[in-house]
């Protein structure tokens, strides 16, 4: 018999993005990160009137801003300190979805080189080549690894209502083969990260695991 299904809202917006934006803001004050309160304005600037994919259980409509925010808010919360580092979490997003080229960013040219390396190119056609490709120019940049990461942990945490079946199988595929190594060599080559990725690591592998049980049950 089938069990009857609980009557949840399903609740997709966690954070207020206000309160996340004024919350980095003192943090970049008070810590003297003046890329992180440049980026805090541009990517608001940029992102505004994007909206972020919703499960089709919710009318919820979420400013695409609350990504990166709350990408940025859990970087902080884990330690993350570095200026270039909290730039590049807000700024990840701006290049490929907002028209802007990573060369025309107005920040650090450490900045504009993760950046540059998050940003698929318009030739990107996902396949396993173009992944591969994508990958490995990411695991070359220690702040673009972590970004990635911490990118990766937000998504499978809070998109896989939106994603159908085949997409987020798809998903989880690509987080085993490409994100988890990236993992990995931080912890190896970056003591500065170590806490901060065994963090990402229990958050991202138990919620990918967690995702496996439940498509492989249904």
């Amino acid at each position: 018999m089938n069990a009857e299904k609980p009557a949840w809202i399903l609740k997709e917006r966690l954070f207020s993005e206000d309160h996340m934006f004024t919350k980095l803001l003192g943090y970049a004050i008070q810590e003297n990160l003046s890329e992180t309160y440049q980026a805090l304005y541009y990517a608001r600037e940029k992102h505004a009137g994007q909206a972020r994919k919703t499960s089709p259980f919710t009318q919820e409509h979420i400013p695409y801003i609350i990504h990166p925010l709350m990408m940025a808010c859990h970087a902080h919360a884990l330690g993350i300190r570095n200026d270039q580092v909290l730039a590049t979490v807000l700024l990840h997003d701006v290049c490929e979805d907002c028209g802007v080229k990573p060369e025309d960013l107005p920040f650090s040219d450490k900045v504009r080189k993760s950046v540059a390396l998050l940003t698929k190119p318009d030739t990107y056609r996902n396949s396993e080549e173009d992944k591969k490709k994508y990958y490995e120019g990411i695991s070359t940049d220690s702040t673009a690894s972590i970004v990635k990461a911490l990118d990766r942990c937000n998504n499978v945490s809070l998109m896989a209502p939106a994603f159908s079946t085949e997409k987020m199988i798809s998903y989880v595929e690509e987080t085993q083969e490409y994100v988890y190594p990236l993992l990995e060599q931080l912890k190896r080559g970056d003591m500065e990260y170590n806490d901060a990725v065994f963090l990402i690591k229990y958050q991202l592998k138990s919620t990918i695991e967690t995702i496996k049980a439940f498509i492989l049950k249904s």
